[in-house]
C-alpha cells in the first residue's frame, strides 16, 4: 500500500487525496489551515511545516507558492517521488510565466530537488472531475510524465486504483506541453467557453 502526502487541502489537492484514499493508499494532508486539511475524511491531517510522511508527494499548490515549499520541505523530499501539479501562469495575459531559461515547472523543481524524482500530473484536468472520477461520461485522464518509470507507474497505479485513467505522456519535458495543455484548458474555462466540470476529454 502507498503512502502519499498532498501539500495543499484546496480543490486540486482534496481531490487528488480522494482519489489516493479510494486506491487504498494511507494519505497525509498538510495545509496552513488545520480545518481544510482536516475536512478530507480518512486521511491524517498535517499543519504545514510538519514532516512528511509519503513515500510519493503532490505539490497540490500555485506555482508561485513552490519556492517556501522547498524551503520548508526540500531536505525531506529527498529520495521521494514529487508530483508537480502546477500550471505556472500569468493571469493578466493567460501566457505561461516561467524564469528565463526553464522549459516547464517540471523541469525546474527537478534541477532544484535533484536528489528527488519528479512527475508531471494532475494539471490538465479540473478539480471537479478529479473528485468526480468522470468527465462527460468517461473516466477522467490524468497525464503522466516522467524520466523515472518506476516514479511515472507508482503515480499511475493509485490514479487508476481512484477509479480514474492514467495515460503516459513520456519524459518530464513532455512537461512543457501539458503546462500548454493546462493554461489553455484554465483561460477556456475563465473566458466560459468550457465549464468548470469538463475541460478537455481524451477519448479512447
Amino acid at each position: 500500500m502507498s503512502n502519499i502526502t498532498v501539500i495543499g487541502a484546496g480543490n486540486i489537492g482534496s481531490a487528488v487525496a480522494g482519489i489516493a484514499l479510494k486506491s487504498g493508499a494511507s494519505v497525509q494532508v498538510i495545509d496552513r489551515d488545520a480545518q481544510k486539511a482536516s475536512a478530507v475524511s480518512g486521511a491524517t491531517a498535517t499543519t504545514y511545516g510538519e514532516p512528511v510522511t509519503g513515500d510519493i508527494v503532490v505539490l497540490a499548490l500555485p506555482y508561485p507558492a513552490y519556492a517556501d515549499v522547498l524551503s520548508t520541505y526540500s531536505t525531506q523530499l529527498a529520495g521521494k517521488t514529487v508530483v508537480d501539479v502546477s500550471n505556472p501562469i500569468d493571469f493578466s495575459s493567460f501566457d505561461l510565466a516561467l524564469p528565463a531559461g526553464a522549459g516547464s515547472a517540471a523541469e525546474e523543481l527537478a534541477a532544484k530537488l535533484p536528489d528527488s524524482t519528479i512527475v508531471k500530473a494532475f494539471n490538465t484536468t479540473f478539480a471537479a472531475t478529479l473528485a468526480s472520477g468522470e468527465n462527460d461520461g468517461a473516466p477522467t485522464t490524468v497525464l503522466v510524465a516522467s524520466d523515472d518509470d518506476a516514479a511515472k507507474k507508482a503515480v499511475s497505479d493509485f490514479i487508476q486504483g481512484g477509479g480514474l485513467r492514467a495515460l503516459d505522456a513520456g519524459p518530464l519535458k513532455r512537461a512543457s506541453y501539458l503546462e500548454g495543455i493546462g493554461a489553455l484548458q484554465i483561460f477556456l474555462g475563465v473566458t466560459e467557453q468550457t465549464p468548470w466540470t469538463g475541460g478537455f476529454k481524451i477519448v479512447k
